[in-house]
């Protein structure tokens, strides 16, 4: 048996509710309601929401940090190190706008490539050496600024595509429990949703 810590990034409160860069809550939501699980809040330290389950008899941890996106650290931190998770174990995941709305990628590991969440994990657990799967959600015309982009919503066009990425990432995450890094990427990466 092991034990898999999935961490899905975003900023807490309704303001921030569908933004994207909320799309990492929206994936671990759609786990949750497939799953019929509860996220239940933690207090004490960097707070957190948490749900848990089982995958084939591998303890699933899900977390969604709800300290501001570029505090994430610290609560991936706790619950990695205190359940003794290996780096290996863990998928974090979130939005990249490098990537084309309606594509996910998983990679094994590299640098925070200007998320800010990312470079919070990084610098909270040491090392770059952790999966994640990145949320496509296309790069901002150039009279937005990148901070303004990620802050605004999904267009009704992008969100009939959202919601379907959404679907297929959760049943990824799956993948990743079950079969580990490279068979999520083979069957995840060349995929476009539109």
């Amino acid at each position: 048996m092991h034990q898999f810590l999935i961490a899905g990034l975003g900023n807490p409160g309704e303001k921030y509710r569908d933004t994207r860069h909320n799309i990492g809550f929206m994936v671990l939501d759609k786990i949750a309601e497939s799953l019929e699980l509860s996220f239940r809040q933690e207090g004490k330290g960097p707070r957190f929401a948490s749900a848990d389950t089982r995958i084939d008899g591998n303890r699933v941890i899900f977390i969604k940090p709800l300290e501001y996106m570029n505090r994430s650290g610290p609560a991936v931190a706790r619950v990695l190190f205190f359940y003794k998770i290996p780096t290996d174990n863990l998928l974090v995941i979130h939005d990249d706008m490098d990537i084309e709305l309606g594509r996910m990628k998983f990679v094994r590991s590299g640098g925070a490539g200007g998320h800010n969440g990312i470079r919070s994990i990084i610098q909270a657990l040491g090392t770059k050496a952790f999966p994640r799967l990145k949320i496509g959600i296309d790069r901002p015309p150039p009279e937005i600024p990148g901070e303004r982009y990620v802050l605004g919503r999904f267009d009704r066009e992008s969100r009939t595509i959202v919601e379907k990425v959404v679907e297929k990432a959760s049943e990824a995450v799956t993948v990743f429990v079950r079969h580990g890094i490279q068979e999520a990427m083979n069957r995840f990466n060349g995929i476009s949703i539109s």
